[in-house]
């Protein structure tokens, strides 16, 4: 519930077409005091084409302790304060934990002004299951670093979606390739703006693709291979039918083991202390 105290508002902005920002975002940045903001280069375009002259401050990665205590002392004294990325929802692949945190902990309000997320734009028009996805944001830029994180990745059954650079995408394709196997997958480049493509195939297509240009997101299908977890215990009668039925106890066990794939020697244990 909001109180009296000042207001945080964590607005979305456009992706790529400035029409996309919404009268309420509008709204709140002529009324707050102050909008911080990751680029204050490319966030003065936006205000400029909507004639807004808020005051800007920068907010990034690399002075969030420092900035977060600057937009507290804000709020401390009475002044909403406007949080926004270059493009899209702060927070997400952006600064803005910290600050965030530090809010809650000192009772002040928050607000989100919705408005585009390139992952969720290039999902739904991917091609690709929509009913459960993984966003992930940007893979390491360290290649050994980043095939830990997508064998990690590797066994999701859902659509896994990942922020890249334009000089990085060859590159992560190919890891993706080597890491995940042939998967279906999309990349979707410059969404919302006068070039933009979805580009789809499987990994072993997109491998082909140089040169792409402009914001990617990069869509791949999740693990369509996933078996159902099996619990052991409920194995046990069929070890009793096949011994029933003649099979010595360490055949039979191992004939289930390599049925439903498990360990064959925590079922045999299993099975021993079942007696």
């Amino acid at each position: 519930m909001v109180n009296k105290n000042a207001t945080l508002f964590l607005v979305a902005t456009p992706i790529g077409n400035l029409n996309e920002v919404s009268p309420r975002a509008l709204d709140i940045f002529r009324n707050v005091e102050v909008i911080a903001c990751e680029d204050t280069r490319n966030s003065v375009k936006l205000l400029t084409h909507f004639d807004i002259h808020t005051k800007l401050i920068t907010y990034h990665n690399f002075n969030e302790e420092n900035s977060a205590k600057g937009i507290i002392s804000l709020l401390e004294e009475g002044k909403d304060v406007a949080l926004i990325s270059d493009a899209g929802y702060p927070l997400i692949s952006d600064p803005g934990y910290v600050l965030v945190n530090e809010v809650i902990e000192r009772g002040f309000n928050i607000q989100t002004i919705s408005g585009p997320s390139a992952g969720i734009n290039a999902l739904v028009a991917s091609g690709l299951s929509t009913n459960h996805y993984l966003f992930y944001g940007f893979l390491n830029s360290k290649s050994t670093i980043a095939k830990k994180e997508l064998q990690s990745l590797a066994d999701f059954p859902y659509t896994l979606i990942f922020y890249e650079a334009p000089h990085r995408i060859e590159k992560t394709l190919k890891l993706c390739l080597e890491v995940l196997g042939n998967r279906k997958a999309v990349v979707a480049r410059e969404l919302t703006k006068i070039h933009e493509e979805y580009i789809r195939g499987n990994l072993e297509e997109l491998v082909k693709l140089t040169d792409v240009k402009g914001e990617i997101v990069l869509l791949i299908e999740g693990n369509t291979n996933t078996k159902p977890e099996v619990n052991l215990e409920d194995l046990l009668p069929q070890i009793d039918e096949l011994v029933a039925s003649g099979h010595k106890t360490k055949s039979a066990i191992q004939e289930i083991a390599a049925k439903y794939e498990v360990s064959k020697n925590e079922l045999y244990n299993l099975y021993v202390k079942s007696k």
